[in-house]
Formats: structure tokens, sequence, C-alpha cells
């Protein structure tokens, strides 16, 4: 996420420091310097300003800039930029309460020895501690988990703004979000998803004036149960979950995929209760699902086949 040369300037720029103050400040070439000013700039976490042939760095007013800055000016003898790169700022965005390495792991995507190296390397200078396998923060470090993840936020907000100016986050992890547009997204790590995903799979339903994106580098595209997700997540009303429950009987869905994406998104009970009315032939009541007569008049009013 940040390289450390550049949780290094963030560490120490001032406002209206030039490059070559920074370069002598942290003992790095000027050209090496440019490429990491430049990269924060980017990521609208620093700007500059022009002062004659001199180009003056300045923080952004980021919350993300903040939270690291006052965690730097307060412990000032922790060597932040050596801590937080590779695979700290992953580890440490999804301890937001005492978790297990293989609960981190899990979460993050990570191999358990990846978390373990890092919880290991923090624990070592006293940020964190263990309580019956539990990792947790010490003192007032949990601010370093704050800052994860204001910067994951940040970065996302900075990447949807270039696609969408006026897109909205509605879901979002380390690396992944979940984004309603007005406009349609043509680039590189967008994927639809949505009522207008449903296409894919014969499901044809009336559209609103919004769109839906999965950003993800590393998916190829929407899969029914990601879907299933998506759909509760922009609207988990009466509507949204028939077209889901129509979803999962028209189209065969790994069940144990459903339920791991499930866990990803915060819907277990939802996806239990669709999977549940499904098997009961609509026996399971929870005020949302439809009575089974009318989800069988919808199913075949799109021709999907019932389980019988």
């Amino acid at each position: 996420m940040l390289r450390r040369i550049e949780l290094e300037v963030l560490s120490t720029v001032d406002r209206g420091d030039t490059i070559s103050e920074l370069a002598m400040k942290l003992d790095h070439s000027e050209s090496y310097l440019s490429r990491a000013v430049a990269d924060l700039v980017d990521k609208g976490l620093v700007y500059t300003e022009r002062d004659g042939r001199r180009k003056r760095v300045v923080p952004s007013d980021a919350r993300a800039v903040e939270l690291y800055q006052d965690l730097v000016r307060q412990h000032s003898h922790i060597e932040f930029p050596e801590l937080l790169t590779g695979k700290a700022l992953e580890v440490l965005y999804y301890l937001d309460q005492p978790r297990t390495v293989a609960e981190i792991a899990d979460r993050s995507n990570n191999y358990r020895n990846t978390v373990n190296r890092v919880l290991k390397r923090i624990r070592d200078r006293g940020l964190v501690g263990t309580d019956d396998g539990h990792y947790d923060f010490n003192a007032d470090f949990n601010r370093m988990h704050e800052f994860a993840r204001e910067l994951a936020h940040h970065l996302h907000r900075q990447r949807l703004e270039v696609v969408a100016s006026k897109g909205t986050i509605l879901w979002e992890d380390y690396d992944e979000f979940l984004a309603q547009a007005e406009t349609e997204i043509d680039a590189e790590g967008f994927h639809e998803t949505g009522l207008a995903r449903f296409a894919a799979f014969d499901l044809q339903f009336l559209l609103t004036d919004h769109r839906y994106y999965l950003y993800s580098e590393t998916l190829d595209e929407v899969s029914p149960a990601e879907l299933c997700c998506h759909t509760l997540l922009i609207d988990n009303g009466s509507r949204h979950r028939s077209y889901c429950l129509l979803l999962l009987s028209h189209v065969d869905v790994d069940e144990d995929d459903l339920r791991e994406q499930a866990v990803k998104y915060g819907l277990d009970d939802e996806i239990d209760a669709l999977l549940q009315y499904l098997e009961t032939h609509g026996e399971i009541q929870d005020g949302l699902l439809p009575e089974w007569s009318e989800f069988q008049e919808l199913a075949a009013d799109y021709e999907v086949d019932l389980p019988q």
C-alpha cells in the first residue's frame, strides 16, 4: 500500500519542506525523493506548491495523514516506516478486535506464517500482546489499526473518484470495495455487479439509474455467490432478497462458497435465511421473504424451475 520511503516522507515532512530539504533529512537522493513525493501526490496524501524554482511539499488534510503523523510524534522512538512495510498494514487492518493468527489469515487471505511473522515483529516492540492465542494492541497502539483502515478507505476513495466523481462506497475491506456510481465505469479492476449483472445468468430485471461495481485487482468476474451478497449489501429489502432467491434457484451455486462469501461481507444470517427458505419451501419467514406461493409465481414469470 505504501512503500517505506513514502512512510518516511509522511513521517518527516513539515508544511513547506522542499525536495532537497527532505532529501537531506532522510539521507536519500533528490531524484529518489521526487519519485516518492510524486507517488504520494497521486495518492492524495501530500501536494506540492511552487516557490520560484523550488517545489514545496505539503501534507494533505487526509485523516490518514493526521493519524499517522500523530502516531509518529507521540512515539518518536519507534521506526514506523520500517515497521509498517510489506504486509504489516494489511494485518493491522484486520486487527479490529482481539484475533488469532488463523482469524487474521482467513480475513486477509494471507498465509498464517506471513501473519505470524508480522505480528511477532510488532509484538517484539511491545505494541501488541497475546492472551490465550488472541492478539490485541497494548496501550493506545490501536491507532495503528485506525491508520491502516483510514489509509485503505482514503486510497479507495481516490481510486473511485478518478472514474466516478460522485461515486459512493457501500462496502470495503483492505484491497476491495463495492461502489455505487451514477455513470458506467469502464476501467481496469472495476467489475459490474448488482441487478445489471443478473443478465449474465439469464435474469433480466428493471434497472435503476445507479450502477454498481466491485473493485478488485485479483477478480476475473463476479460469481453468483458474490453477486448474491452484493445484491443484499446494495438493498437488503424484500425485492432484492427475492431476486437472490431466483438466482440461487436458477444457478448452481456452491453452498460452501456462498457461506464463505457471506462471512466476508458480514451477511451470515441473511444468507442462512435464504438457504433455509429454499430448503424448506418457504417455511422460514422473517418479514422480508415472500410467501412461497408468491415466490412460485415470481419464478414462473422468470422461467426459473424451483426444486421439488
